[in-house]
């Protein structure tokens, strides 16, 4: 079983070479530097053009690189959705996505540039129309063309189009949180929570990742580095809950058990569903294990070549 962690997803401003720069040494699993919210009109060439270069140059892995471009129909996004297919990120991610036509359209632009088929598209739900229509939009994933891979929730936006609150707990954003995380499940995607606003208060974010990841969500997305230790320690698999989950899987796999549907281990019924779980959480655990070693390997190699003051 294939599973790529996305616990921490960082938004990166890319009119900020230095934060793209400090990016490869952050221990986020995602980065989306972004041309969009966080970048001043005035500023959206020259984001661009940040944004491209540092891409184009590498040394991100194994972080995941998105690139959040500008909506297609802005000024700015049909050329940035060109420049960033050519340049090659993992992804890009689509703001404002309303229906599986914006999709279709940006799927279609990146398959004519002959963008590599590794590309993928990650769509925003930021909207009420978004919300409407989070099913068919996710669906849009059974369509290669479409290249949909992850959907990440746009809380701010969320927030500024229905006039709803951002307070603790998101009672008023629950269904709609729970209506995107269904839609994602049902045609295999993942899904990554919105941002928390508030960086003096740690423990409002800490609780926030505990009831999004007990909604369902693979992870969420920052807009600091402080935040990325906590949000990684929420969405990991406690040593607890890993130990557990290999003596589910053993049990089933024991040659007394193999034609079982359900058993009784602990004092507790578990069934086959249950080993599913417990195997996905073996899975989740060892490619958290694998990546933190690649991240310090990585890490030590680069302090080495500034040691020697080789590029």
């Amino acid at each position: 079983m294939h599973v790529r962690p996305r616990r921490s997803v960082l938004y990166m401003p890319g009119s900020n070479a230095r934060a793209l720069e400090k990016a490869k040494t952050l221990a986020a699993d995602a980065l989306i530097l972004d041309l969009e919210d966080s970048v001043a009109p005035e500023a959206k060439s020259i984001a661009r053009a940040q944004v491209l270069a540092a891409v184009k140059a590498g040394g991100f892995s194994p972080r995941e690189v998105a690139v959040r471009i500008n909506a297609l129909d802005t000024l700015w996004g049909l050329d940035d959705l060109a420049a960033v297919a050519a340049a090659g990120p993992d992804a890009i991610v689509l703001p404002k996505v309303s229906s599986p036509h914006d999709l279709m359209v940006a799927g279609r632009m990146v398959s004519e540039l002959d963008a590599p088929a590794s590309l993928r598209l990650w769509a925003m739900i930021e909207t009420p129309m978004s919300i409407l229509g989070a099913g068919e939009i996710a669906a849009a994933a059974r369509d290669p063309m479409t290249r949909l891979q992850v959907v990440v929730l746009g809380t701010n936006d969320l927030a500024k189009e229905t006039r709803a609150r951002i307070v603790p707990g998101r009672l008023p954003m629950l269904g709609w949180l729970s209506t995107a995380i269904v839609a994602a499940r049902a045609y295999g995607l993942d899904v990554i929570d919105g941002v928390y606003n508030d960086l003096d208060d740690p423990q409002g974010f800490a609780r926030e990742c505990a009831e999004g990841r007990e909604l369902g969500f693979d992870g969420k997305t920052l807009i600091h580095p402080k935040q990325i230790e906590p949000a990684n320690a929420a969405f990991s698999p406690s040593q607890a809950e890993i130990a557990q989950a290999k003596k589910i899987v053993a049990a089933f796999e024991a040659p007394e058990n193999r034609d079982k549907g359900a058993l009784a281990l602990d004092g507790r019924m578990v069934e086959r569903l249950h080993a599913e779980i417990a195997r996905r959480t073996v899975a989740l655990a060892e490619a958290i294990a694998a990546r933190e070693g690649d991240q310090a390997a990585n890490g030590i190699a680069a302090k080495r070549r500034e040691t020697r003051g080789s590029p």
